[in-house]
């Protein structure tokens, strides 16, 4: 258990200043009680039973104020979140340079592969949504557990110019924002404190972002700047870097190549061919994955950078992610259940008192 809000632990300091009081106001009074002249025969007379009973509602006091106090401190329990609270964005590069043919038969195909073998393992309530981006990020699919919808939509990917990947962060968070009311949309303004909690320290939503590029991002808002946004909102991104550092030739297929349009797929290109050149200057430094960045994404989300440079690698990384997500615990704040209990433990110290005076 972890508290938001330490500092208000120092109250508890009040403990010994009530006990010191209470002794204090004990003592007062028995200076003025009927002396008798055989003491023994009274304590005699008292049963043992009202003895304990004169201070257990003080007692009981005490504890009450203690978890009162823990209260405000906001105490956060680490909680497994079930299955079927988890949304998951998949969020998929489909930039021309995914025809890089270095994982045979190239890198858009072996991915699509990978993404079908991953939806096609989850279990029969996960809700996925599916992001595509290029030199644009789109919502293709809004999250469903329709997987026939899901499948269809990664084997319809096409390909386009660009690499958007802060763009494809923002609509993964849109995308999680139209079925979570607790996380705000990309362009809502968020009132964040400056002094921020660290990654682990967060309280983090059960919804998690999977997004896979091959490159670096190539416009659009920075990387880091989105995954802040995301980062605010408690939710995690998982980053996948796929290919090897030598692209090779760029060959897609027709259907790969696509149009310019979301009609029947993700925006493509207008290549008249299924084969064009690797290309050199800026866009073979668009084609290099930007680990750095990647990292730092995961990072500052509380996620993982995995890095594939096969088909292997890359479906090992996704049929494990599953377990990342399963074995994932949401931090949730108890604070709440402290002020129940100690409201209880509160009023039954009251209780007591008001009865046995009453009925001594």
């Amino acid at each position: 258990m972890n508290l938001l809000w330490p500092w208000f632990l120092l109250l508890l300091g009040l403990i010994p200043l009530i006990i010191a009081v209470y002794i204090a106001l004990l003592r007062r009074r028995s200076r003025f009680a009927v002396r008798y002249s055989s003491l023994s025969l009274v304590r005699g007379a008292v049963p043992k039973w009202s003895r304990w009973r004169r201070h257990l509602p003080f007692a009981l006091f005490l504890l009450g104020l203690a978890l009162l106090m823990t209260a405000m401190a906001r105490p956060v329990a680490e909680v497994e979140v079930p299955l079927s609270r988890t949304t998951i964005i998949l969020a998929l590069d489909t930039s021309r340079s995914m025809c890089a043919t270095d994982v045979f038969p190239n890198r858009l195909t072996v991915a699509q592969e990978a993404a079908l073998a991953f939806i096609e393992d989850q279990p029969a309530g996960t809700q996925i949504g599916i992001v595509a981006f290029a030199g644009f990020a789109e919502i293709v699919v809004s999250p469903t557990r329709d997987k026939e919808t899901l499948q269809e939509a990664i084997r319809s990917f096409t390909t386009s110019l660009g690499t958007t990947i802060g763009s494809a962060t923002l609509k993964s968070i849109d995308a999680i924002a139209a079925i979570n009311p607790e996380v705000a949309p990309s362009d809502f303004i968020l009132d964040v404190e400056a002094d921020e909690l660290a990654p682990e320290e967060k309280i983090y939503q059960p919804d998690i972002i999977v997004l896979l590029t091959d490159g670096a991002n190539s416009q659009g808002p920075h990387p880091l700047d989105a995954a802040q946004q995301a980062a605010d909102r408690g939710v995690r991104v998982y980053t996948i870097g796929f290919g090897t550092e030598d692209p090779g030739q760029m060959i897609c297929s027709q259907q790969q190549l696509g149009s310019n349009t979301f009609n029947g797929g993700f925006g493509g290109g207008g290549f008249g061919s299924g084969s064009f050149g690797g290309g050199g200057g800026n866009f073979r430094r668009f084609v290099v994955i930007d680990e750095d960045t990647l990292q730092g994404v995961a990072d500052m989300t509380g996620g993982t950078y995995y890095r594939a440079e096969n088909a292997d690698q890359l479906l090992d990384v996704f049929l494990n992610l599953p377990r990342q997500i399963t074995l994932q615990k949401e931090k949730l704040e108890i604070s709440v259940f402290f002020s129940i209990m100690g409201a209880l433990v509160v009023i039954a110290a009251l209780a007591l008192s008001l009865v046995w005076n009453r009925f001594p």
